[in-house]
C-alpha cells in the first residue's frame, strides 16, 4: 500500500484557468504592489489591465486556442504579464531558458510548434541566430526598456483591447509547456494543464506553519521564472497569495543581500548553491536579514550539515522541498516547526499526494520503510504526458497513473523522504538538468573527437559538474581547454564541460550503451 498521507485533504481543487488567479487577486487587491521590478513597480490591478490586453493584442496576431507562444527573458514584469496573458487568450506558454544557445532554443521552439515568441531585447541577437537553424517562420515580440518602440511589447499592449477566452477546460486544455531534460537526448515539453499548475499553487497554499506564502509576504524572485521552480514554487502562488514579489534578473551575492535589506523580504526561496554562498560569503555578518522568517531550498539535495549551518546564518528555520517539471512541481516539502522539521530530508509528500518508495529492478513491489528503491509519486499536479511523444510518457507515467521520478531514495514510517541518488543519468548542476547524452552528441561532432561519455562529477559547490571521457581521434593533439571551449561555445553556460580526461576506449555494454556507472565508479576509486 502507499505510504500515509500526512497532510490534510484539500479537495476539491479548484476547475479554473491559470489567469484566474490574478483576476481574483486584482479584485481582492487592486491597489497593491504585486510586483517590485528595479524602479518600476505594478499593482495586481494593472497586471490584470496589461494581461488582459497582451491577449488582445495575441488575438489580432491570429493566435487561437491551443497555439504554443514563447518566452524568452529574463525575470521581470514583462514575463509575468506575458504568462497570464497567453494564459487569457487560450494558447500554451512554453518558457525558454534565457541562458540557451542558438541550437538548444531552436529545438524548443521547433518541437513546441511556437511560432511567436516574447523577447527580451538582450536576447535578440541569439533569438535571430536560432531562427536560421528553425524551419517555421517564427514572429517575435520584444521586450524593450524604450516602450515606444514600434512593434515592441509595450507598443502592442496599447493599441489592444483587453480579451478573455471564455472556453477552457481546466482539466484537458494545456497552462504550459515548459521543457525537462529525459535520461536521453533533448529536453522534450511537459504538458501540463490549467488544473495540474492551480491544484499544485493550491496544494502550497495549503501548507500549514508559515511554510508557504500569504498577503503581507515579500518574495526575493531570483530565480528564474522559465524554470518550474520560479514559474509555480513563486510567481503563481504569489498572485494567488496576494505577496509582493521582487524581481531580480541576474545573482550577484551583493544585490541579492540588499534587495532582502532594502524591501524586507519575508521568506526565502532559494537552492543550495545560493545557501552554500550563504554559509561562506564573509559580507553576510554585517547584513540585517532578521527579516527572513524562514528559507527553503530546492531544485538539488542539500546536505543536513549545510542545512543547519544555513540555519546558523540566517538565524530562521531552514527546510527542503521537492519537485519536478513533470508534478507542477511541488510534491514534497519539511515542516518549519522545529519538533516537525528533520534535516536532510524533503519532508512528507504535500497534500492529496501519494508516494512510494519502489524496487528498482521490480517496480511493482512496494519497499518497506527504510529500504532505498526508486520514488514514485501520484496526484492531482502530476503532468498529462510529454508533448508529441507517446513513448517517453509511457515509460514515465504508469497506466494507473504513478509518476516514475528516476530519483533513489528512502522513506521513513512517518513518510518522510530522504533523496540519495538519481537512477536516470541526469547530471544536477546548480538545480539545473544536463542530459549526459547531448554533450556526448554534441562532442562528436568536433572532428578530432571519436567517441565520449559524460557524467556527473560530484561538486560542492555546483551539486555536480559535467565531466566528460574524451577518445581522440588518431594523430590528434586536441587539448582539454580545447574541449571545453567547443562545448562552451555551443550550449547554455550551465552544460558546459567543467572536466576532460582522455581515456582510450569508452567502456559500453553488448548493444552499444554507455557503461556511465563503470566511468563514475572508477572516478571514485581513483578520486580523480
Amino acid at each position: 500500500m502507499p505510504a500515509n498521507i500526512t497532510r490534510p485533504s484539500l479537495k476539491p481543487y479548484g476547475i479554473y484557468p491559470v489567469h484566474d488567479i490574478l483576476t481574483k487577486a486584482s479584485i481582492k487587491f487592486p491597489d497593491k504592489t504585486a510586483i517590485i521590478d528595479g524602479d518600476n513597480t505594478y499593482t495586481f490591478s494593472e497586471l490584470e489591465e496589461y494581461s488582459s490586453q497582451f491577449s488582445g493584442a495575441l488575438k489580432t496576431l491570429g493566435v487561437s486556442k491551443g497555439d504554443r507562444v514563447g518566452i524568452l527573458a529574463p525575470n521581470c514584469a514583462e514575463f509575468v504579464i506575458a504568462f497570464h496573458g497567453i494564459s487569457r487568450s487560450g494558447a500554451i506558454v512554453s518558457t525558454i531558458n534565457s541562458g540557451y544557445r542558438e541550437r538548444e532554443i531552436a529545438h524548443q521552439v521547433q518541437d513546441s510548434g511556437c511560432n511567436i515568441l516574447v523577447v527580451h531585447e538582450s536576447l535578440n541577437e541569439i533569438l535571430d541566430e536560432a531562427k536560421k537553424l528553425i524551419e517555421n517562420d517564427v514572429r517575435s515580440i520584444a521586450i524593450t526598456s524604450n516602450k515606444a518602440t514600434l512593434g515592441s511589447f509595450w507598443e502592442l499592449l496599447g493599441q489592444s483591447e483587453a480579451y478573455t477566452t471564455t472556453n477552457i477546460n481546466p482539466e484537458n486544455d494545456l497552462a504550459a509547456l515548459p521543457y525537462s531534460s529525459g535520461t536521453t537526448g533533448l529536453s522534450k515539453g511537459v504538458m501540463l494543464s490549467h488544473f495540474n499548475v492551480i491544484s499544485n499553487v493550491e496544494q502550497i497554499l495549503g501548507l500549514t506553519g508559515g511554510a508557504s506564502m500569504a498577503e503581507d509576504d515579500v518574495i526575493l524572485v531570483h530565480l528564474p521564472l522559465f524554470h518550474i521552480y520560479g514559474m509555480n514554487v513563486l510567481m503563481n502562488p504569489c498572485i494567488a497569495a496576494g505577496s509582493t514579489q521582487v524581481m531580480m534578473g541576474r545573482f550577484d551575492m551583493e544585490e541579492f543581500l540588499d534587495l532582502i535589506e532594502t524591501h524586507r523580504v519575508t521568506k526565502l526561496f532559494t537552492v543550495p548553491p545560493v545557501g552554500l554562498g550563504l554559509s561562506q560569503y564573509p559580507g553576510v555578518a554585517s547584513r540585517d536579514l532578521s527579516c527572513i522568517k524562514f528559507a527553503m531550498f530546492g531544485a538539488a539535495p542539500l546536505s543536513s550539515e549545510l542545512q543547519l549551518k544555513i540555519s546558523e546564518v540566517l538565524n530562521c528555520p531552514v527546510i527542503q522541498g521537492y519537485g519536478m517539471t513533470e508534478s507542477s512541481p511541488v510534491t514534497n516539502i519539511d515542516f518549519t516547526e522545529p519538533d516537525l522539521l528533520k534535516a536532510g530530508s524533503i519532508g512528507p509528500a504535500v497534500s492529496d499526494t501519494e508516494e512510494k518508495i519502489v524496487d528498482v529492478e521490480d517496480p511493482t513491489k512496494e519497499l518497506n520503510h527504510g529500504e532505498i528503491g526508486e520514488l514514485v509519486i501520484r496526484g492531482p499536479q502530476v503532468m498529462k504526458g510529454y508533448f508529441n511523444n507517446p513513448e517517453a510518457t509511457q515509460e514515465t507515467i504508469t497506466s494507473d497513473g504513478w509518476l516514475h521520478t528516476g530519483d533513489i531514495g528512502k522513506m521513513d514510517e512517518d513518510g518522510y523522504v530522504w533523496i540519495l541518488d538519481r537512477k536516470k543519468e541526469l547530471i544536477k548542476y546548480k538545480g539545473f538538468q544536463v542530459p549526459p547524452a547531448e554533450l556526448e552528441g554534441l562532442l562528436i561532432e568536433h572532428p578530432e573527437i571519436c567517441d565520449a561519455a559524460v557524467i556527473g562529477k560530484p561538486d560542492e559547490e555546483s551539486g555536480e559538474i559535467p565531466k566528460a571521457f574524451v577518445v581522440k581521434t588518431k594523430g590528434s593533439n586536441i587539448s582539454e581547454d580545447a574541449v571545453m571551449s567547443f562545448v562552451s561555445s555551443k550550449v547554455a553556460t550551465f552544460k558546459y564541460v567543467r572536466e576532460v580526461e582522455f581515456i582510450d576506449a569508452i567502456p559500453k555494454n553488448a548493444s552499444g550503451k554507455i557503461l556511465r556507472r563503470l566511468l563514475k565508479d572508477q572516478q571514485e576509486s581513483t578520486g580523480i
